[in-house]
């Protein structure tokens, strides 16, 4: 295969999960060897779903049978063309593997059946590259979600394939561990196609950049960095609009003077016909301006009513560092409309900490009685995923008429058949949305959120952060992306590393 040839071709592409339930319609481009592209598009729009008609067209080019096939159009993949794909989150069934397995299980589906002899040593290189250091007969699941993010990287590469498929890597990722992969990124030599809400991060490697307007269900190609793609696209828009201006000001005029002539009778009337047509034709000349992604609508979470003194203390805490659980001394007590942020390196501990303080097992930590707390786990299992979205969002409320429940859904572009439809159906985004939806129903008195900003369209975070500085609650938070952590009032920080 040759630098620079075309090795991935979408041609008129249209895809549904169900009938008049479309994702995509004619979706046209192609990618060629070498290139490092960005997928954009609001959450759910269906850029994870490009991802899976790539792999499953590379599948059957292997001869192996397709799960997932366009409703019409085709894929094209060069021949013998190997994808590896790191997801966003661990599957269930891996999670209780040892790391020496998990690898194993992706270096054989690289290589057929074949079993895997050296599979040691090629663990430790690519643990090397995404710096994590982990024995090998570590349990999956006994990792931070920043150590899976990196395990999820790393299972990607141990594939060695042709081209990489990243979809949003930076998750739970800690600062340095962005920079380790946005270093990487830049030095790699093969295709990559990223998946990702982070737009510094983006715009250090990425070529050209494949937009999913969720609206008209088709794909805009670009080519120059996320930033240079950006203004690319707003001066189009400008440039779209103000022609739609001056069209839609000549049709007026033309319509008003058609009609004046038309009253005076004869041959006049001819002419105002003519007008009147030529005024239908500006009017189709208007090219549809393709509009920015809809954001969620400025909303709070109401604080429990009636919070009286202490609502959460920490006392003491466990850490792991080099491998090792160290107990450490505190002195926090959060009280009404007190903000804590909790920081320290991926693995350290910070997770944990959030779950055994809402769960009541944490030593050393305790929620008082009587406090109802709203917890937004970074791997969103507090969501039911048999449950539909209106389920899980009526389990949290006390009684709530349905109408208050669609009006808050709604806030959150929860719209239409989306809110009867099952939380496994939803892209990680959405999923997102349906959490903070819950957490406004719920009216918690302390309010734990861990990593907030995965998956969520970065216009999203704005709004999010407003109403997380606004809350009148107890907070604890932990989050990696500073930019979002500036805009909220953080009264208090514990450094778990210090």
């Amino acid at each position: 295969m040759s630098q620079g040839e075309s090795i991935i071709r979408f041609e008129k592409v249209s895809f549904e999960y169900r009938h008049n339930k479309p994702l995509l319609e004619e979706v046209d481009f192609s990618l060629r060897r070498g290139s490092k592209t960005t997928i954009m598009g609001q959450n759910g729009a269906g850029k994870s779903t490009i991802f899976k008609l790539i792999t499953l067209a590379a599948e059957d080019t292997h001869g192996q049978a397709k799960t997932l096939k366009p409703t019409s159009g085709n894929v094209h993949i060069a021949p013998k063309l190997t994808i590896a794909v790191s997801r966003q989150v661990i599957p269930h069934n891996q999670l209780d593997m040892t790391v020496r397995d998990f690898f194993a299980s992706y270096a054989k589906a690289s290589e057929g059946q074949a079993k895997v002899w050296d599979i040691d040593p090629k663990i430790d290189d690519v643990l090397e590259v995404v710096n994590l250091h982990a024995t090998h007969d570590r349990i999956v699941r006994s990792f931070s979600g920043g150590q899976q993010a990196r395990l999820l990287l790393a299972s990607a590469l141990i594939q060695n394939s042709d081209v990489l498929l990243l979809d949003e890597p930076t998750n739970n990722l800690d600062k340095d561990g962005i920079a380790h992969l946005r270093q990487f990124l830049i030095d790699y030599k093969k295709t990559c196609i990223v998946i990702s809400h982070d737009a510094e991060f983006l715009n250090a490697f990425t070529q050209g950049v494949l937009y999913l307007d969720a609206r008209t269900r088709k794909i805009e190609q670009y080519m120059g960095n996320y930033f240079n793609v950006v203004e690319q696209i707003t001066a189009r828009i400008e440039k779209e609009n103000s022609m739609n201006a001056r069209l839609a000001k000549i049709a007026i005029e033309k319509k008003e003077k058609a009609n004046f002539f038309a009253m005076k009778g004869g041959r006049l009337r001819l002419l105002a016909k003519r007008m009147r047509e030529d005024a239908e034709e500006m009017e189709e000349a208007q090219v549809d301006v393709r509009k920015e992604d809809k954001t969620i609508r400025k909303f709070s979470i109401p604080a429990q009513p009636e919070l009286i003194g202490e609502i959460a203390s920490i006392s003491s805490f466990l850490i792991r560092k080099n491998g090792q659980s160290l107990t450490k001394k505190a002195k926090i007590s959060l009280k009404k409309n007190r903000h804590l942020l909790l920081t320290g390196p991926n693995g350290i501990g910070k997770s944990t900490l959030l779950e055994a303080l809402a769960s009541g097992t944490a030593k050393g930590a305790k929620v008082n009685s009587g406090i109802k707390i709203g917890y937004y786990r970074q791997d969103f299992s507090t969501l039911n995923p048999d449950d539909t979205v209106y389920n899980s969002l009526l389990s949290v409320t006390n009684g709530l008429e349905e109408e208050e429940i669609r009006s808050t859904a709604a806030g959150f572009l929860i719209t239409g058949d989306i809110i009867h439809s099952k939380i496994e159906n939803l892209s990680e985004g959405q999923k997102g949305l349906v959490s903070f939806a819950r957490l406004v129903l719920q009216k918690p008195g302390l309010l734990i959120l861990d990593e907030p900003t995965n998956h969520i369209n970065f216009r999203h975070l704005p709004v999010i952060a407003a109403a997380l500085d606004s809350y009148q609650g107890a907070m604890i938070l932990v989050s990696h992306v500073p930019e979002f952590v500036e805009q909220i009032r953080i009264d208090e920080i514990l450094d778990l590393e210090l």
